[in-house]
């Protein structure tokens, strides 16, 4: 059962999916006419996928409740005030590396199809950046700048980068008649439903 928080948030964002979708897909149609490139409805849904986790993670950490609005610029001075047994402690820290494990897969994942390459710097140098973009808006709409945040967001996205390299090794060792574009819709809805399941729980637990 999909917890209220998270069908809340998907409600909310449903027209806005809904118009991006639709300028997507048109758009690809578009350029594949014109280019006669061939339609490979996994990699069009994972870039769709990407633009709506985008919308749902910002949505996520830009209006979730907030108990304090002053700014935090030390690092690790958020972090260390919580016990391990306490529920900020999963509230704060747990959560915040668990909602950007799906983005640092994403990333890794469409940056290795477009550009064949895998590079943890430059990945986390973009996780780095989207996460101190978010916290800087937040600046400017009530909320608060914490660079423990990012500190937690970009250790969450260089996991995900692991798990796709890891993931994608094993992948290379199945025997190649599951290399196959169907066994990789196959995957991608697989990996949908991870996607979901992760960003439900952090949903639930930061909150």
């Amino acid at each position: 059962m999909i917890p209220t928080k998270v069908y809340d948030i998907i409600i909310n964002l449903l027209p806005m999916i809904i118009l991006f979708s639709i300028v997507m897909i048109l758009t690809r149609l578009v350029t594949m006419l014109y280019s006669k490139e061939k339609i490979i409805v996994y990699k069009e849904l994972k870039n769709l996928l990407y633009i709506v986790y985008c919308f749902a993670l910002f949505n996520l950490v830009t209006t979730t409740d907030f108990e304090s609005f002053s700014n935090n610029f030390i690092p690790f001075k958020e972090i260390m005030r919580y016990k391990t047994t306490n529920l900020l402690f999963i509230r704060n820290v747990i959560g915040n590396i668990a909602i950007f494990i799906p983005f640092g897969y994403l990333i890794t994942d469409m940056i290795k199809e477009k550009a064949g390459k895998c590079n943890i710097f430059i990945q986390t140098l973009i996780i780095f950046l989207t996460s101190l973009t978010i916290e800087t808006i937040q600046m400017f709409i009530g909320r608060s700048f914490d660079i423990d945040d990012i500190i937690l967001n970009v250790t969450g996205g260089v996991f995900g980068f692991l798990i796709y390299v890891l993931s994608h090794k094993i992948y290379e060792r199945f025997p190649s008649k599951y290399q196959t574009n169907g066994f990789k819709l196959i995957m991608f809805f697989v990996s949908v439903l991870i996607i979901i399941g992760l960003f439900a729980i952090s949903y639930e637990v930061i909150k």
